[in-house]
């Protein structure tokens, strides 16, 4: 049975999850092809990692012209994050060959699926703890870290060229660690622009050992591109955060399933995550309602004066 249709599909939800909420990429895309569309596990990171090539630009291209982007930090995070990403593809050869390679990468992937989870969840966390500090605690001018991002390109370059998972909930999350104090939308921009190389060399890697489909990572291509375009234009209209923990269940699921979890604990785990962010959601809204009402600053008599006679 030809299957474009529901990969071009798929691809249109995935790209619509990463618009909405730039989280959720190959953590998403490499298990559905690899549980729903039974394509090989090396094969479904390769071609998700050759889209991601040409879907990654369109998110960095808003945020270079919203001049969101710490070109000091991207800087920082390519000379480990391209040659491991790059390195990354080979490691990932090393494990095996054949059937039992197809297996061992299910396992490494599960691994990453669960955690993205974690490093999601990390992202609330910190989400809700700046909220209640205040948006003057962030600053778009804070300074790099060389070391400390050093160290996040060699890691998640090696996660993203074994996995693809990766890119947008990992690198994010350790940049939010390492620049506590950096404004949410330059971490994205950031995060959006550094992954094109990496992703790029990731990619490069699994066409020289043959592991990316050109063909299916061109239909995902199809439906990814307007969903990403999609997601990005009502992302101010939907709750950030409900799509995150719906986001937080699927990958639960889904890492569980890859590390060959019986289905009890699957579904324990993903209802679990459910009534978390049900309970956290809840409890946001209850923050809210009891938070008092900015009150407007008082006019003094020569401001109301002066504000009279210029109108």
């Amino acid at each position: 049975m030809d299957s474009t249709g529901p990969i071009v599909i798929a691809g249109a939800l995935v790209g619509f999850a990463v618009g909405l909420t730039g989280m959720g990429g190959g953590a998403l895309m490499t298990p559905i092809m690899v549980m729903v569309f039974g394509v090989n596990p090396t094969a479904a990171i390769g071609s998700d990692l050759a889209a991601s090539v040409f879907m990654k630009p369109l998110g960095a291209l808003v945020h270079q012209r919203a001049d969101t982007v710490r070109w000091d930090i991207v800087r920082w995070l390519l000379p480990t994050a391209v040659p491991a990403a790059f390195g990354g593809v080979f490691l990932l050869r090393a494990l095996g060959d054949g059937a039992e390679l197809q297996q061992r990468v299910k396992y490494v992937v599960g691994t990453a699926l669960m955690l993205a989870v974690a490093g999601m969840l990390a992202r609330l966390w910190l989400d809700r703890r700046r909220a209640g500090t205040g948006t003057g605690t962030e600053d778009a001018h804070v300074p790099v870290r060389p070391v400390a991002t050093l160290l996040i390109g060699l890691v998640g370059g090696v996660i993203v060229g074994m996995t693809s998972v990766g890119s947008g909930s990992l690198i994010i999350v350790m940049l939010m660690l390492a620049h506590p104090r950096l404004k949410a939308n330059h971490l994205v921009g950031t995060d959006l622009v550094q992954a094109i190389p990496m992703v790029a060399a990731a990619a490069l890697g699994h066409l020289l050992v043959g592991d990316a489909d050109l063909g299916l990572a061109a239909t995902l291509l199809i439906g990814a591109i307007p969903g990403v375009l999609g997601g990005s234009l009502i992302s101010s209209r939907v709750a950030g955060p409900a799509v995150r923990w719906a986001l937080v269940v699927l990958l639960t699921g889904s890492g569980l399933a890859m590390l060959k979890a019986s289905s009890t604990v699957v579904l324990l785990a993903c209802l679990g995550m459910a009534l978390l962010g049900t309970f956290a959601s809840l409890r946001d809204r209850r923050t809210a309602r009891l938070q008092p009402e900015p009150q407007p600053k008082p006019v003094s008599e020569p401001e109301a004066a002066g504000v009279t006679g210029g109108s």
